[in-house]
């Protein structure tokens, strides 16, 4: 694909991908963060995944967009509008995509990284709507870009205990489970820590024009739950992906998240987790047996788990249809 000619005084352009649904208030803030970063951005794609609860709304009446999107889409709708930073006054382009139908996560941040791809951005920088980088984020990320590096990620920590969040910084054991590559939560441990890892989740990785070249869009097929890790580890297979300990983004998890118990309203998305799964394993790890059943003990544990424990005896399968779906190659999205 051709390049744009988006560049700015021959300054490397940022472009922020940020991936909402139904989270009017956290994706303002999220905004908000983003007009204030010390290295000002030069665009950012907001990929609104057909919200109901009154985002275009309110992106009306914050400023960052001129008018409310067509109803009753067929097709995604892209407007281009202009807001101020509030650093030094210049405009930051905002590309305002309503998605027709809710693509997950997924569907939606391959949306966003394709079309700032074919807008000529240098970098993109992914982050869900409860993502909040601090102001000087950005700056101290590109501070330590160089050729072989494709992803720069900052530590994650969670906005509510300001403790690292570390299983977001990944590592792979023999099943190929993605384990926490950091084994601390104090956020003075990292302070000028720089260090390799093998996937990272999708809140604030900066992603180089140059990995996307190699490796294509995020997969629109996986819908939620492991498609950063999916992406992020196919990146680190063409080159190096690392971790700054002084770039900090404040994750805004709900409570239920930080907890261990399993939200009832949540608990369809466990089917995408075990079938992403098997699917990443068998793109990564295809001849490894151990790996799949290991995948299979889990599904199993879950299952009694939801219904023994939990009581859901309309869900309490969905791990091992995960896991067949996973198998068979059967893709499917939205609630199950």
């Amino acid at each position: 694909m051709s390049k744009n000619n988006i560049k700015i005084n021959e300054k490397e352009t940022v472009c922020a991908v940020v991936v909402t649904y139904n989270r009017k208030n956290l994706l303002i803030e999220c905004l908000e963060a983003l007009r204030r970063q010390t290295r000002p951005l030069e665009g950012i794609y907001i990929i609104d995944n057909a919200s109901t609860d009154g985002t275009p709304q309110v992106l009306k009446e914050k400023g960052y967009i001129k008018e409310l999107p067509p109803e009753n889409l067929i097709e995604p709708w892209e407007k281009e509008f202009e807001i101020e930073n509030l650093i030094d006054g210049n405009s930051i382009k905002i590309h305002y995509v309503r998605m027709h139908k809710n693509t997950g996560g997924a569907g939606g941040f391959y949306e966003g990284v394709k079309r700032a791809y074919e807008k000529g951005y240098d970098w993109f920088w992914l982050m869900d709507d409860d993502a909040e980088p601090k102001e000087d984020t950005l700056e101290k990320l590109l501070t330590h870009n160089k050729p072989d590096i494709l992803c720069i990620c900052p530590l994650i920590v969670n906005k509510y205990t300001n403790r690292v969040q570390n299983y977001h910084h990944k590592d792979f054991n023999f099943y190929m489970l993605d384990i926490p590559i950091l084994n601390k939560t104090n956020i003075q441990d990292y302070k000028d820590k720089l260090l390799n890892i093998k996937a990272n989740a999708f809140v604030g990785p900066l992603i180089k024009r140059k990995a996307v070249d190699l490796v294509g869009f995020p997969n629109p097929d996986l819908f939620i739950w492991g498609d950063d890790t999916e992406y992020t580890y196919r990146i680190n297979k063409k080159g190096k992906i690392i971790l700054v300990g002084s770039a900090i983004i404040l994750h805004k998890d709900n409570l239920s998240m930080q907890s261990n118990m399993i939200d009832k309203r949540q608990v369809w998305k466990i089917y995408y987790y075990f079938r992403n799964k098997v699917l990443f394993i068998k793109s990564y790890s295809k001849y490894n047996l151990w790996a799949y059943v290991y995948l299979c003990y889990k599904a199993i544990k879950q299952s009694i788990s939801l219904l023994i424990k939990y009581r859901m005896l309309d869900k309490f399968l969905l791990p091992i249809k995960g896991i067949k779906d996973g198998i068979r190659n059967n893709i499917k999205s939205g609630e199950i």
